[in-house]
């Protein structure tokens, strides 16, 4: 099983409706999904009620009972969990960054997201966590030049999730209707952008599981054991030599 959290200290940035959208797009691909609800505003709590589908469970958990809560999710075949973490800091947010296999960041094109998020991603760091960035509610014109300031500059300080993902009605109205957007209007631009960001998460979770665990190094010392346990060569100079053999 898997966790992932989306996790920012601004608000404001589409954390519920990023969560909702990855964990329909990944639900619809083939994966048992869970959505851990840690705001005490319960956003996507109140979206489960209105949508009525017991497939796709949403619950409100305190950040003191996320660990069990994942725990037990684990054991009923869930493969992927979903954190919808509060928009400020605090035990919820952090609770969040402990329990995930990867955080992503989400940052609207302005300044006083970026830099957020630049504080979000140090909180990460000093736990060893692995996370990334993805830029959301971007204007629909991708060649803006705020948005292209806002992939440097997360490119900057670490990895950014593919697509961008744009400023969109039907996000809104999903939402609005209780629905996600990959269900809400399936053969839209913004379902082809969740569809693509969970393959792009997908993906990142793999080269995750490939490498050591967090806050582990390689063993470097393997080889020069394995070159000290294999006798050297005998210098032939300093070989015994054989007796010689007589003439019959």
């Amino acid at each position: 099983m898997r966790t992932i959290a989306f996790v920012t200290q601004k608000g404001g940035a589409g954390k519920s409706t990023l969560a909702s959208g990855v964990a329909a797009a990944a639900r619809a691909a083939g994966e048992r999904v869970f959505i851990i609800d840690l705001d005490p505003l319960q956003t996507l709590v109140t979206w489960a009620k209105t949508r009525h589908d017991p497939d796709l469970g949403v619950e409100y958990v305190p950040p003191a009972k996320l660990e069990k809560a994942i725990a037990a999710l684990a054991k009923k075949g869930v493969t992927l969990v979903v954190l919808d973490a509060p928009g400020q800091g605090g035990e919820a947010a952090a609770a969040a960054i402990r329990a995930a296999d990867l955080c992503i960041i989400p940052a609207r094109p302005n300044a006083f997201d970026l830099w957020a998020s630049d504080k979000t991603r140090a909180q990460m760091k000093a736990q060893g966590r692995d996370y990334a960035f993805l830029l959301n509610q971007c204007p629909p014109s991708q060649q803006s030049a705020r948005v292209e300031l806002g992939v440097k500059a997360l490119e900057a300080i670490g990895g950014l999730l593919t697509p961008l993902v744009s400023a969109r009605v039907d996000y809104q109205e999903a939402a609005r209707l209780g629905l996600a957007v990959t269900e809400y209007n399936p053969e839209g631009v913004a379902a082809q952008e969740m569809k693509e960001l969970w393959s792009s998460i997908k993906r990142r979770l793999k080269r995750a599981g490939a490498k050591p665990e967090k806050g582990a190094t390689a063993d470097k010392s393997a080889p020069a054991q394995k070159r000290a346990a294999t006798p050297a060569p005998a210098d032939p100079k300093s070989a015994p030599k054989k007796p010689a053999r007589k003439a019959a």
